[in-house]
């Protein structure tokens, strides 16, 4: 967080990700793995939720990316090599 700028470090080219959260929500980062919005409108609070996740969701093979608090990705399991 710089001001009330959230900067995401999600693993593109790009170092870092600014994201605005829109008026009347508040982001917050708690041990620099958790971010908690809230806000007072509860559908809003949901869409900045979820456009932050949308910025890397979760990957289904490695299981990498952003996801919700409890939130289970379910892995898949990668290609088998070659068989003969």
């Amino acid at each position: 967080m710089k001001g009330a700028t959230l900067f995401l470090s999600v693993g593109y080219s790009i170092k870092e990700l600014p994201f605005e959260p829109p008026a009347g929500i508040q982001v917050a980062v708690e041990n620099n793995t958790n971010i908690v919005v809230s806000g007072i409108d509860k559908e809003l609070v949901g869409n900045t939720a979820a456009r932050i996740r949308s910025v890397r969701p979760p990957e289904v093979y490695k299981g990498k990316g952003i996801r919700y608090a409890g939130e289970v990705v379910r892995r898949k399991a990668g290609k088998s090599g070659k068989k003969k």
